[in-house]
């Protein structure tokens, strides 16, 4: 091998990596809009629902949706797991790979890398309760109601972290 052939395939390679950036990303961003084009007819919406802390609160908005829009709503928890292997992939190779995130303190950066991907594990948690809590009328279960609102919560919390920390590197960058 050659340093050209070296610098070509540590290019290529450099180019693969942040196609997974684009890919995954794009992919996101068409599952979000996706989702909350098919999600569009809820009232009270989903967010309602998932930052619902109570039986009571997560039944008074589930009694408020006719039994269709209850299966759209159950139906959406399948498709959102392919949203959350993308944003969690999206957010592990933006802040491993773009140079703004090295200048980061090494905490701030190993909290960048796995903010998103925390995001998705704590979403999954909540696909998978809400799954259940919808199947049939589950009352006597407090604990799993607010289990999932708090996973809700986290996740809402960690996406907006992530957020935070992308705008500060880039304006870091910048000066």
């Amino acid at each position: 091998c050659t340093e050209v052939q070296s610098c070509i395939r540590f290019g290529y390679r450099r180019d693969l990596s942040m196609r997974l950036v684009w890919l995954s990303g794009t992919l996101a961003l068409l599952l979000l809009g996706g989702l909350a084009w098919y999600l569009g007819p809820l009232e009270p919406g989903v967010f309602a629902l998932q930052l619902a802390f109570t039986p009571r609160a997560f039944g008074d908005i589930i009694h408020l949706w006719s039994a269709e829009n209850l299966a759209r709503y159950r139906i959406h928890l399948l498709m959102d797991f392919a949203l959350i292997l993308a944003y969690s992939v999206f957010g592990h190779s933006l802040a491993s790979r773009l140079r703004m995130f090295a200048s980061l303190s090494r905490f701030w950066s190993w909290f960048a890398r796995w903010c998103l991907p925390g995001a998705g594990a704590l979403d999954v948690v909540e696909n998978v309760l809400h799954g259940w809590l919808t199947e049939v009328p589950r009352f006597g279960v407090p604990l799993v109601y607010t289990v999932s609102a708090s996973c809700s919560l986290a996740k809402w919390l960690l996406l907006a972290a992530f957020a935070l920390l992308v705008a500060y590197a880039a304006a870091r960058a910048e000066t």
